[in-house]
């Protein structure tokens, strides 16, 4: 099973799922590969935002090997299921799609803890460091009930 988490930049909430999934799974002893990307080319190659990383590291994750990259066609051979932050990482990853089977791999992330909701993740890019606490507190619960459909 492979995994990939898709947000705007790659850089706060996609490589904070990332993190947290990637620990769970090693902690599960699972075999699932987790990866993330950015459906935006901005930040391509940057560590995630500094303060994403403060916050995650508070927690015990350690994001810090993580480097952005973008979303391409590919991604859909390469993974099993992709799920993406919020509703315009849908559209942009869907319109890539090839096929039925493609738009199938694509999930709302949030869905996983609030079932048929479509919730966004909120970026916490331009708020304040409660973004990113209230972004944590989302993913970790998120990834929670993933680790629980993967066992």
């Amino acid at each position: 099973m492979k995994v990939l988490m898709v947000c705007l930049g790659n850089i706060c909430r996609s490589p904070l799922a990332n993190g947290l999934l990637r620990d769970k799974i090693l902690l599960n002893n699972l075999q699932v590969e987790v990866d993330s990307c950015g459906t935006s080319s901005h930040h391509v190659g940057e560590q995630p935002d500094e303060r994403m990383m403060e916050t995650a590291l508070q927690y015990g994750y350690d994001l810090s090997d993580l480097r952005s990259r973008q979303f391409t066609v590919d991604d859909f051979d390469r993974f099993d299921t992709i799920y993406v932050m919020d509703s315009s990482n849908y559209n942009n990853v869907i319109r890539l799609a090839r096929s039925e089977e493609d738009k199938e791999k694509v999930k709302l992330f949030l869905n996983e803890l609030y079932s048929g909701k479509n919730m966004a993740v909120p970026d916490p890019y331009y708020g304040g460091e409660q973004g990113f606490e209230d972004v944590y507190e989302l993913v970790d619960k998120t990834t929670d009930i993933i680790i629980e459909k993967l066992k």
